[in-house]
């Protein structure tokens, strides 16, 4: 499995790590994609981080939510909730998101059948599916283990495994290993 890394900002802050250090740990593990996610920064902090990261390495980057905030990276990754604010129609809600992103790459988060069968009929790049285990950034994530490759196997789009994945984990049917807090653990190895 390719590796798909998560910079949750908060998270890099808790573990007191810069952003070089984390683009460091990423080069080292042959990262392909990595998904900058600040829940409470202001829109110029994560400026300044997506332009940051982007001078550092030339690994694929995407922004979390920011929909504003693409002109500074590769696409765009957002979740279910996230779509249903921009419109009732998940399909109407992509139309818009691509009327300001272009060809950029698009990503939603997914959690279950409906949502994967829906998923394969929008004009996205990949969907993130998940929870694969527990994980501390996301409390309310319903935990699929080994129904996730199942689940993955219906999708007609590439597969991120999210929640609790880490570097190591092999599973059926998945292109990315959506890596968060185990890409902390690692650079001790590294």
């Amino acid at each position: 499995m390719k590796i798909y890394a998560l910079l949750d900002y908060d998270s890099l802050l808790k573990k007191k790590w810069s952003i070089e250090k984390f683009i460091s740990t990423c080069k080292s593990l042959h990262v392909e994609i990595i998904q900058y996610r600040d829940k409470k920064g202001d829109i110029t902090r994560k400026t300044e981080n997506l332009k940051k990261i982007k001078s550092l390495c030339d690994i694929t980057l995407l922004v979390n939510d920011e929909i504003a905030l693409v002109d500074f990276c590769d696409g765009l990754h957002v979740g279910q909730e996230d779509l249903l604010k921009i419109s009732e129609s998940k399909n109407e809600a992509i139309k818009k998101i691509r009327e300001k992103i272009g060809r950029k790459i698009l990503g939603i988060s997914t959690h279950n059948k409906e949502e994967i069968l829906e998923a394969n009929s929008l004009d996205i790049d990949y969907i993130g599916l998940g929870a694969y285990r527990v994980t501390n950034t996301k409390n309310d994530a319903i935990v699929l283990k080994e129904s996730l490759s199942d689940l993955a196997r219906l999708s007609f789009k590439p597969v991120g495994a999210i929640g609790g994945v880490r570097v190591d984990d092999e599973i059926d049917g998945v292109t990315f290993a959506v890596v968060g807090t185990d890409l902390y653990l690692q650079s001790e190895y590294i």
